[in-house]
């Protein structure tokens, strides 16, 4: 039930009017595709999930499945705090004909080990498809222990994680126990080569937004055995992957995207437009990188 090997990026939403543009998002789409992107999530924290209602969660999966018709991966992000609500997303999502779901960690309540055990096992037991748990305790306030997601990857439906903790000693950890057909994901985009060296698959990427051919081939150089080229990529994008997240994203990548001429919009309240000092050391860093603005 592997999903993907590669970079698959966490799509932005756009926007048009206070609505979900979807003309833009399917021309995005076709977009990554044609730059050799290895999938795609939809509805993730990239993709201001946090700001979308349920029907716009239910239309976003189903035009993004029927667009990329089985070209690449399409994984839905389905979290909640709420067991049962994620449960209802991710029965959506295998209707819509997803091929895997992206599981945050339940936000806000704080449960305990036991507890995040109790909330990915109630849902991979009651929905049959392949899920991503997600762990970044920077957003959630919980951060998911070495035990848990060693005891969790025994399920048959809990196939990879997407790691966004940024501490390598627990990757490292995590891959020393998993067996080797449990996938683990960079869910950083500095960070996508060192965890690549204990064992990662791939990135769920922020940068591919920007740059999907370069990340696919950052990962893709690596996983062949170009270790020199792939660090090289790595490093020259460190300045530019840092201020994608200068301020809390999406801000910084949707800004960026519309500089260079995407036009997907604004973002959602409580998110808002890009500091005027951010923004130029983002224009600088693309300048840096030869982009014509």
């Amino acid at each position: 039930m592997s999903i993907f090997k590669g970079a698959a990026t966490a799509l932005i939403t756009p926007f048009k009017n206070g609505l979900i543009d979807f003309d833009k998002f399917g021309d995005f789409i076709e977009w990554q595709i044609s730059e050799n992107i290895d999938a795609l999530v939809v509805a993730g924290t990239t993709g201001e999930s946090a700001t979308i209602s349920n029907i716009e969660h239910k239309a976003l999966m189903t035009y993004a499945v029927d667009k990329v018709n089985k070209r690449v991966p399409v994984i839905i992000g389905t979290g909640s705090n709420n067991t049962l609500h994620s449960l209802e997303l991710t029965k959506d999502a295998k209707e819509a004909g997803a091929d895997a779901v992206l599981i945050v960690t339940p936000y806000y309540n704080k449960t305990t080990q036991s507890g995040i055990i109790k909330h990915f096992t109630y849902i991979a037991d009651r929905v049959d498809m392949p899920i991503i748990m997600y762990n970044i305790p920077s957003r959630t306030g919980l951060h998911m222990s070495v035990d848990s997601v060693v005891e969790l990857s025994k399920h048959s439906n809990i196939v990879a994680i997407k790691e966004s903790s940024g501490d390598i000693s627990y990757v490292a950890d995590i891959a020393s126990k998993v067996s080797e057909d449990f996938y683990i994901y960079s869910g950083n985009d500095d960070m996508i080569v060192p965890i690549l060296s204990l064992g990662g698959k791939g990135v769920i990427s922020v940068l591919s937004n920007v740059m999907p051919k370069q990340t696919h081939t950052m990962v893709m150089d690596y996983l062949s055995g170009d270790v020199y080229s792939a660090t090289n990529l790595q490093l020259k994008l460190y300045n530019f992957i840092s201020s994608l997240f200068i301020e809390t994203s999406p801000i910084p990548v949707k800004t960026c995207l519309n500089l260079l001429g995407f036009d997907v919009g604004d973002l959602r309240m409580p998110l808002f437009e890009m500091e005027e000092k951010n923004k130029n050391i983002l224009i600088s860093r693309l300048k840096e990188l030869g982009f014509e603005l």
